[in-house]
């Protein structure tokens, strides 16, 4: 037989399978509406199971598991276009408009010429900075009033997620209404007249020494972790030891430090993402990015199944990481970014789907990067 005759065969049968399965969705969305019309529980596990057994048991040989997942997935897109169709598509939520123009307090980790407060600049252009060394105190400043807003490194292009930043937005009840990328171009610098040889130890934020750490190896220099890059060259500038610190050329500059090198990345196009944080759930004009967090159940193919919720719904996801949870054996929490606006209803049905559905789910913000 022919190639074309072959394929011709697949052309068949996938119309046959095309048009099956359009009834079976036509099908299932009766049952669901006549389980709602009845009080009976739509969605129930223990109908699934007993078809997914029977599908195991009856499917041919070495195909055991393939059969499974196939009308797993099936069953799955059903539930999602029932959801879809029994699910009112009106938010839970309250949101307001975002208005980044007045004269705002800002929270910043670190000091002036720090990468966190040219991203503050860029994010609320006219605020009052005001410092911490501490991650977690900008988040403890926003909660409690004390700045209007936050300012935190999420993510970096060379070294990756910015864990602690993660951590701090579950624990804290805070939002994402902003975000922004800088470009990074670290140098490593010292007091006057001191040499690179001279060099003992080398200061900076671990993002920072991650993002240097051919250079540091190269020139065998040994670093140490410190709260900021910015911070750490005020360390280095108020020391007497012949230290170093990875930070920026303004910071360098602000402090009297002498440069030793410049452009000392190891990615020459190398940007950190920023986020802005805030009380309130705010969203600016043109907003087209969510960030949510969630947990799943340990059972087989849960993530892909999730994967297939946002398929169903249309939303292109554009970033998906986890995170451990502390003092559990390796549950962990994952954190999405996908595109859409939380005045669509596809979104809206979809976040109120996964409330309902998970054990952990939480909406940490609609904003845009600007």
């Amino acid at each position: 037989m022919e190639l074309d005759e072959l394929r011709q065969q697949i052309d068949d049968i996938n119309s046959q399978m095309l048009s099956l399965f359009a009834e079976r969705m036509r099908i299932s969305r009766q049952i669901a509406q006549y389980k709602l019309e009845h009080g009976m529980e739509v969605f129930q596990g223990s109908r699934e199971r007993q078809i997914l057994d029977t599908v195991k048991k009856n499917a041919p040989e070495g195909m055991e598991n393939a059969s499974e997942l196939f009308f797993q997935t099936v069953m799955d897109i059903s539930k999602c276009l029932q959801f879809q169709e029994l699910t009112s598509s009106e938010t839970k939520n309250v949101y307001k408009k975002a208005d980044f123009s007045k004269h705002y307090v800002t929270a910043v980790p670190g000091a002036f010429g720090s990468y966190s407060q040219m991203a503050a600049d860029k994010l609320t252009p006219d605020h009052e900075p005001l410092f911490f060394s501490d991650f977690e105190d900008v988040f403890r400043a926003v909660e409690s009033g004390r700045a209007n807003f936050g300012v935190l490194p999420i993510a970096n292009s060379t070294a990756g997620s910015v864990s602690l930043t993660y951590e701090l937005l579950k624990k804290y009840d805070l939002r994402i209404c902003q975000a922004t990328k800088i470009k990074v171009s670290h140098c490593l610098a010292a007091k006057r007249h001191t040499k690179i040889e001279d060099v003992t130890i080398v200061y900076s934020h671990e993002q920072a020494i991650m993002q240097c750490s051919d250079f540091l190896r190269s020139h065998g220099l040994k670093a140490h972790h410190y709260a900021n890059t910015a911070l750490a060259a005020e360390y280095v500038s108020d020391s007497d030891e012949p230290y170093a610190a990875i930070c920026s050329e303004k910071a360098a500059r602000d402090l009297g430090l002498e440069i030793l090198e410049r452009d000392i990345t190891d990615a020459k196009e190398n940007y950190t993402k920023f986020i802005l944080i805030c009380k309130d759930n705010l969203i600016p004009e043109g907003a087209n990015l969510i960030t949510v967090s969630l947990a799943l159940p340990h059972q087989k193919s849960a993530l892909y199944r999730l994967l297939t919720k946002f398929s169903v719904a249309g939303l292109n996801l554009t970033m998906i990481k986890s995170r451990p949870v502390a003092n559990t054996d390796f549950d962990a929490v994952f954190y999405l970014d996908f595109e859409g606006d939380v005045s669509e209803p596809n979104v809206i049905k979809l976040m109120n789907e996964l409330g309902d559905e998970l054990s952990y789910f939480k909406f940490l913000g609609n904003y845009k990067e600007i």
